[in-house]
């Protein structure tokens, strides 16, 4: 989406610094599977119900490839957030060899 802040996976610091918030867009069979850790999970269709609970600093938004995060991007920039979107989401975090964890107790893969 033109207008919309977006950094790669090489333009985020590795380990994130603390000031950084990560937003994790996708659906909850998604996030179960692989999530960066300490990332904060509210799937796009409840980010309305949610935007006011959100930390104030910069947030790194992420989805599986970057679509639903561009979206989010947009609408928390109208309300003011600091907010940028990762290019390639998820699956070029995975492809990077960033970490993640896993809810599932089996080894991190995005899905």
């Amino acid at each position: 989406m033109p207008g919309i802040p977006t950094v790669s996976v090489d333009g985020v610091p590795n380990p994130l610094p603390d000031d950084l918030h990560v937003l994790d867009v996708r659906e909850d069979v998604e996030w179960v599977h692989g999530h960066i850790e300490g990332a904060r999970h509210v799937p796009l269709s409840r980010l309305p119900a949610h935007a006011g609970d959100l930390p104030e600093g910069q947030l790194l938004v992420v989805c599986k490839v970057g679509g639903r995060s561009s979206r989010a991007v947009a609408y928390l920039q109208q309300l003011g957030h600091d907010a940028v979107n990762l290019d390639g989401g998820m699956l070029d975090w995975e492809a990077a060899g960033r970490p993640m964890v896993s809810e599932t107790g089996s080894v991190p893969q995005v899905v």
